[in-house]
């Protein structure tokens, strides 16, 4: 099952944590709550995907589509994927990375979202 949590560390810093699999039905489940967590306000957002068993392009799609629409609210959006090695190749196949910043460690995934 897919779940979905989040933190706001400060005023200004959310971190949104999300488990499981991402893919359709997955992404589905969450689609909505994550929308609303990662772009209702102008700040800066951690989501935490360490604990993310499948990437499928669906959730990929998620997470840019999201950025983006922070971006354009003057928010920034960083993906943490601690030592999820799946995940993380994911990501870097992709080439999400140059589009959101992707960091296997969390305190670098925290300075990146406040700048």
């Amino acid at each position: 099952m897919t779940t979905i949590e989040y933190e706001d560390v400060d005023a200004t810093l959310r971190v949104v944590r999300l488990a499981g699999r991402l893919d359709v039905p997955g992404t589905e489940l969450i689609s909505t709550k994550f929308a609303g967590l990662a772009t209702s306000q102008s700040k800066r957002v951690v989501v935490d995907v360490s604990a993310v068993t499948f990437l499928a392009s669906v959730g990929i799609r998620e997470l840019v589509t999201n950025a983006k629409a922070l971006k354009q609210r003057g928010g920034k959006m960083v993906i943490f994927v601690g030592k999820n090695a799946d995940v993380a190749h994911t990501l870097d196949t992709t080439g999400i990375g140059t589009l959101i910043g992707v960091f296997l460690d969390a305190t670098q995934a925290d300075e990146a979202a406040r700048t």
